[in-house]
């Protein structure tokens, strides 16, 4: 799938839903909520003002970002579900935290 969004739009394949809660009960898929997170897979090149400057969006492409819970269109493209926002439509980019080396590892 080869998707290129226009403007300031941002195609984002959603994250797999949760099929446990945090205490192990399992969720049925109509007790599942829709998650919130995503994968960017697609950037468009941004939105272009009246003075004809175009402003890029702040996220790039395989980025992690949150959105709203009802924001952005869901299309079925080749059998794939996507999401496509608006760039003022993400919330943030989730930063990957490594994890530190051990306190007793030799240096």
């Amino acid at each position: 799938m080869k998707l290129q969004p226009l403007h300031d739009r941002i195609v984002v394949k959603r994250a797999e839903s949760e099929d446990r809660t945090a205490g192990g009960i399992i969720l049925p898929d109509s007790a599942q909520e829709r998650p919130q997170r995503g994968t960017v897979l697609a950037v468009g090149p941004g939105k272009t003002y009246d003075n004809g400057t175009t402003v890029a969006p702040d996220v790039k492409v395989g980025e992690t970002v949150l959105y709203g819970k009802y924001s952005g269109t869901e299309v079925n493209v080749s059998g794939e579900e996507v999401v496509i926002l608006r760039a003022d439509e993400i919330l943030c980019v989730v930063a990957e935290v490594k994890a530190k080396a051990k306190a007793g590892s030799k240096k």
